[in-house]
């Protein structure tokens, strides 16, 4: 299990080289990210982890790529490189926080197609400004997801994929899942911290 940490511990994980650890990463992998943005912030404070997202790693080997699928406020479920999180995450600048990676114990080769199909499903997905609003009331009140058809945040998103391939994910109060709670999952372990 990977123990819970602090902003300040999670700053100060020792940083390595996305290129020396790249070649380590699997599909079914996890990124952390612990942003500096105000809506990380706020993310931060309401569940009281130092993380503000979570996404799930794919590889695409003909491709020679490392693919996040992740659901993000602006665009919904998504896919995104690996690398925009270091290089171009928003203007042309890498993301603002530390990001972690990290493995869980039980994705394997039986089990990684079911959760990677059930994701890629998910694609474009859309959120509307009145979902958006549900989700923040969600995240504020602790509650759990209503409906299998209303938006994704990040970790409801990872949850859903992992659940596809037979591992649950332990919601906190209220039934509801936070990167925190894929985190504290004890068969999730720190791979390092990149940036």
């Amino acid at each position: 299990m990977s123990k819970p940490l602090s902003v300040i511990e999670v700053t100060a994980l020792p940083v390595q080289s996305y290129a020396a650890l790249r070649p380590t990463l699997k599909s079914g992998d996890l990124l952390f990210c612990s942003g500096t943005y105000a809506v990380s912030r706020l993310i931060e404070e309401a569940t009281q982890s130092p993380w503000s997202h979570v996404a799930l790693v794919l590889r695409a080997e003909k491709l020679n790529r490392l693919l996040l699928l992740e659901s993000v406020e602006d665009f919904g479920v998504r896919m995104a490189p690996l690398s925009k999180y270091l290089k171009n995450y928003q203007d042309g600048k890498p993301y603002d926080g530390p990001l972690v990676l990290a493995r869980c114990s039980q994705v394997t080769d039986a089990n990684l197609t079911a959760i990677a199909q059930f994701g890629v499903d998910q694609l474009t997905r859309p959120y509307g400004n009145e979902e958006i609003g549900e989700l923040v009331a969600r995240i504020a009140l602790g509650m759990g997801r209503k409906t299998a058809t209303s938006g994704y945040i990040c970790s409801e998103l990872v949850e859903a994929c992992l659940k596809a391939g037979g591992i649950v994910v332990q919601p906190g109060a209220g039934g509801f899942t936070t990167p925190e709670n894929v985190w504290r999952d004890p068969t999730v372990s720190l791979l390092g911290r990149i940036h």
